[in-house]
């Protein structure tokens, strides 16, 4: 099946598909050492596909190979304020012997397009692409400003792509109050009458923590009381072990009430099991936003098997949930004990917004618009993207919001960083119809 057996109406529903397929195709595996090919070969492919049309973009390379594409478009009312639309380039890396296809051949089979990116996310940046040019071609003018990005090193924390941008290029996002981007706008299907809309709202905060532990060097055959791989593996097990109790946020809270009246089922704050069943394997995206979570991640300690080496190091990689940082923290403290110390690897913000405001409302009419079933629902997502690492940092509010109607029957969670990643074409069509809606009449 090819993309142009699929019905389709505009130019930018026709388009979509092979913008897709074409972007897949470049290889923009991010490595997270610097060592992957980088996203200049793709972000040279959305520059030629722009300038196709006419469109100036400017093209900023952060660092040898590590492209970032931006252009604004000019709105008829200048009093209003810009939305940021934006996806990034890189890609997670894939082991071709694992899967059914080539992951970076772009195929088209079965109504599906798959490959490294299909929904992570080279399907929004070819949706940005076939809208932008259509609206272009057509010569309609948004009622704001847009400005579009399509940017470098979002999978290894965007230090080449939103964190260069808005550190060095700030004037680039001038007027920019809201955005948005990945992980949100997918349906889940109650029944025939019904499909829920997620749209991101809030993401957990992000600490990966290095735990230290000093003790005594001295020889394997000793008597030692003070072993810092002993102590250690005490705070990594007490870590482990521990069982976060369930702490609803506004968000959270709000997502689950709307499933179990979607469903028509009662919600048990104390319970909330017998709502996310219902969710199927979407409960991957939200299960782990009902409380923080630390997961032991590496141990790294000694150099010979009879020498006790005078320190003992492990990662924990430690999520938490909005507006609940400190006490997130407090707890971590005391499983780790006194004998051990923490430092950051990396440590990001959590953020929430409401769900509310005409970008809320005029997202839910795009939808509506072309799925009368559905009904948007806030969620929160267990991980980050650029919307909070960086451009929140600018007072942009963000939201996730990727539209797509997918089949009833998919597993999308497993899709992200999934081996047989891929996404309908129809989907992407669907999402072009609201897409353009959406920043035409925002």
């Amino acid at each position: 099946m090819t993309s142009a057996e699929t019905p389709a109406t505009t130019p930018a529903e026709n388009e979509v598909a092979e913008l897709c397929t074409e972007l897949i195709s470049v290889d923009s595996s991010n490595y997270g050492d610097g060592s992957g090919p980088g996203e200049r070969a793709a972000a040279e492919v959305v520059m030629a596909r722009l300038a196709e049309v006419g469109i100036e973009a400017t093209y900023i390379e952060s660092a040898p190979g590590r492209g970032n594409v931006i252009t604004r478009v000019e709105g008829t009312d200048p009093s209003l304020p810009a939305l940021l639309v934006h996806g990034h380039l890189d890609v997670v890396p894939a082991n071709a012997a694992d899967w059914s296809v080539d992951p970076f051949a772009g195929e088209i089979r079965d109504g599906y397009i798959w490959g490294r990116g299909a929904v992570d996310m080279k399907d929004m940046d070819a949706m940005m692409l076939a809208v932008l040019r259509q609206l272009t071609r057509d010569g309609r003018r948004p009622r704001r400003d847009l400005v579009f990005a399509w940017v470098a090193d979002e999978e290894a924390g965007g230090v080449y792509g939103a964190k260069h941008l808005t550190k060095h290029h700030p004037e680039l996002f001038e007027g920019v109050t809201e955005s948005i981007s990945e992980v949100g706008g997918y349906s889940l299907e109650v029944d025939p009458s019904l499909r829920l809309y997620l749209i991101e709202t809030a993401q957990k905060g992000l600490a990966w923590m290095r735990l230290l532990s000093d003790g005594t060097a001295g020889h394997g055959s000793m008597l030692n009381s003070d072993n810092a791989v002993t102590e250690i593996a005490r705070a990594v097990a007490r870590i482990g072990a521990h069982e976060w109790p369930i702490t609803l946020t506004p968000t959270v809270r709000t997502f689950l009430t709307e499933v179990a009246a979607a469903f028509g089922i009662p919600f048990d704050e104390n319970d909330p099991a017998p709502v996310l069943d219902k969710i199927g394997p979407l409960v991957r995206f939200v299960g782990a936003t009902l409380s923080h979570t630390t997961n032991p991640t590496q141990l790294d300690a000694g150099y010979k098997s009879n020498v006790i080496p005078g320190r003992a190091s492990a990662v924990v990689d430690g999520r938490f949930l909005p507006g609940h940082e400190d006490e997130f923290f407090k707890t971590v403290d005391e499983l780790i004990g006194p004998n051990v110390r923490r430092e950051f690897v990396h440590h990001d913000i959590a953020l929430e917004t409401s769900f509310d405001g005409a970008l809320v409302e005029s997202m839910i009419a795009a939808l509506k618009a072309e799925d009368p079933t559905a009904r948007a629902v806030p969620y929160c997502m267990s991980g980050g993207t650029d919307n909070k690492t960086f451009f929140a940092d600018l007072g942009v509010r963000g939201f996730g919001f990727v539209p797509l109607r997918l089949p009833g029957d998919m597993d999308f969670a497993s899709m992200f960083h999934g081996v047989d990643e891929r996404v309908p074409v129809e989907a992407l069509q669907f999402g072009v119809r609201v897409l353009d809606r959406l920043l035409l009449n925002y």
